[in-house]
């Protein structure tokens, strides 16, 4: 034997495979998809945890830890950006985008859970050494440690500008919000601090699941019935709503499954029923939905259609939602028809139509609870985008309506240049008046001086749905 291979190995510890983590391997493929194919969280998730339950790789606990590190770590991302570009030596957009996603995961675990510093920082580095090698997991392992120093709060403090020098990027940072879009939202709410803050902070917080009791095909009470104190409550404004308590897994519930019921946020309820309810004078046996994809608000207007003996006409310009809005109204009691129509060219006859509804595109500002990375993709510009084809939609729908007929505006924004501003500039210029729509929604508080509707996460646990009733005059 040589002295040469006689010798001892140099101190040191043996070299050792990563091991795989099923729950944040997965988040970090839920936050490349988003990232990489500007996917939203709530497509992309449900079937990743359904393939890693059928492998056996997940139970409940470890699904609800993954929700929780891909929804927190997308509603946060603003914050972290800013604490990671204080522990690293370089412009953020130099770093990476898979780097960063194990970052940000890495910051959630550490000042946004209770889960204990070392386990995040072990776990954050073995899942970068699984998807980005060892050389950058000693990267991720730097500059998590930095974060590990401090809490939320005091980077928080170190990181933003203090309020009175810059209330609108202290909001920002604070509460994970592009700048532009606090100015938006503020501008919409009017008032203090306290009632933009409240706004924020809930639309960072993970709404309820809501179901909608479709007329006609199931009840509110029903499902109730079903679903027992301890796993639903009712509606708080909406006669049709239940609420799933935390963990409810709609598609276990046979109503759900069988199309008598669906999952819809209360707001979104709310318009359709204000509509429905609002004074008509003449016939009134047709009603159409021009922007009717993906379905939810068919769906009521044709169980309450039917109720009345009338029709519903769903249009949809896209031919895959379409066929989404079909599926959501089949088995309707009433009548109804489903076609594949641009809104702006509609091949129906001008003032053929009793009640229209208009849910128009917009930026969905007004959903940032449900798809939080949507505040990340819009851009101010994308308003100028948006505000020709909202005003065109509406023109159709005054056109489309009769004399004396009645047309609801509907976005799931609360910009004011995707809601008063559209409804002042087509109003004016047709022979149409608004109609109060406060009335039409018994019970619900803090609607305004009138007469469209704004609702809000934080005063109705709502989306910000906002609503203007309209009638056609001449």
């Amino acid at each position: 034997m040589s002295e040469q291979s006689r010798r001892p190995r140099k101190p040191g510890k043996p070299y050792r495979r990563p091991q795989k983590d099923p729950v944040r391997m997965l988040a970090f493929e839920a936050l490349r998809a988003v990232d990489e194919r500007d996917a939203y969280a709530n497509l992309v998730l449900p079937p990743l945890l359904r393939k890693a339950r059928e492998k056996g790789d997940f139970d409940g606990r470890d699904a609800a830890l993954a929700t929780e590190l891909v929804y927190g770590t997308l509603r946060r991302q603003g914050t972290y950006d800013a604490v990671i570009a204080a522990c690293v030596d370089r412009p953020l957009r130099e770093v990476d985008p898979p780097v960063l996603d194990v970052l940000s995961l890495g910051a959630h675990q550490l000042l946004g859970t209770s889960i204990p510093t070392h386990a995040a920082v072990s776990a954050s580095v073995e899942l970068a050494r699984v998807v980005l090698g060892d050389g950058r997991a000693k990267f991720v392992n730097a500059v998590l440690r930095k974060i590990s120093q401090q809490d939320l709060d005091a980077w928080i403090e170190q990181v933003a500008p203090p309020y009175e020098d810059d209330p609108e990027d202290n909001l920002a940072i604070v509460h994970s919000h592009p700048r532009w879009v606090v100015s938006a939202l503020w501008d919409a709410l009017g008032g203090g601090r306290a009632g933009i803050e409240d706004l924020l902070e809930a639309d960072n917080e993970r709404p309820e699941v809501t179901l909608v009791a479709r007329p006609g095909r199931s009840t509110a009470g029903e499902l109730l019935d079903v679903l027992g104190e301890e796993s639903a409550l009712p509606g708080r404004w909406s006669p049709y709503a239940v609420r799933l308590s935390e963990g409810g897994e709609p598609g276990a519930i046979d109503a759900v499954r069988e199309g008598r019921a669906g999952v819809q946020d209360e707001g979104s309820q709310l318009v359709a029923i204000a509509l429905a309810n609002a004074p008509l004078d003449g016939p009134d046996k047709v009603w159409l939905d021009g922007c009717a994809g993906p379905g939810g608000k068919a769906a009521m207007l044709a169980g309450l259609a039917a109720e009345r003996g009338a029709l519903l006409l769903a249009s949809e310009k896209l031919p895959h939602r379409a066929g989404l809005v079909a599926k959501a109204l089949a088995g309707n009691p009433g009548p109804y028809q489903v076609i594949a129509a641009d809104g702006t060219r509609p091949p129906w006859r001008s003032g053929t139509f009793d009640r229209v509804l208009m849910d128009v595109p917009c930026t969905g500002l007004g959903a940032l609870r449900r798809r939080p990375e949507a505040r990340w993709r819009r851009r101010p510009e994308d308003l100028e985008r948006f505000a020709p084809l909202q005003r065109g939609l509406l023109r159709t729908a005054l056109d489309s309506v009769r004399v004396g007929g009645v047309v609801g505006y509907a976005t799931c924004s609360p910009h004011l240049a995707e809601t008063r501003a559209v409804v002042n500039d087509v109003v004016k210029q047709h022979a149409a008046e608004l109609i109060d729509a406060r009335p039409l929604l018994p019970g619900v508080p803090a609607l305004g001086d009138g007469p469209d509707v704004q609702l809000w996460p934080h005063l109705h646990g709502t989306d910000a749905m906002y609503l203007a009733l309209i009638r056609r005059t001449g």
